[in-house]
């Protein structure tokens, strides 16, 4: 395989994988431990649990954009 494409789908698993932990964790933490949901309950596990996706969000964004930063 062409040492550049093989590069390119690297880049690719690699930023799939990492969305994809990214999705799982926060899904499991917002929906099943209804820490997503406002319902009067958990106040303080949800203001938490968005401060979490906030942060976690942004560093999900510069691993993206340290994996995309040279071309290829």
């Amino acid at each position: 395989m062409d040492p550049v494409v093989r590069e390119f789908m690297q880049r690719i698993m690699w930023s799939l994988s990492a969305a994809l932990f990214w999705l799982m964790i926060n899904a499991v933490a917002g929906l099943k431990f209804e820490l997503a949901i406002f319902d009067g309950n958990h106040k303080i596990g949800t203001a938490l649990f968005y401060i979490w996706l906030t942060i976690s969000s942004f560093f999900l964004y510069r691993l993206f954009k340290k994996l995309w930063k040279n071309h290829l």
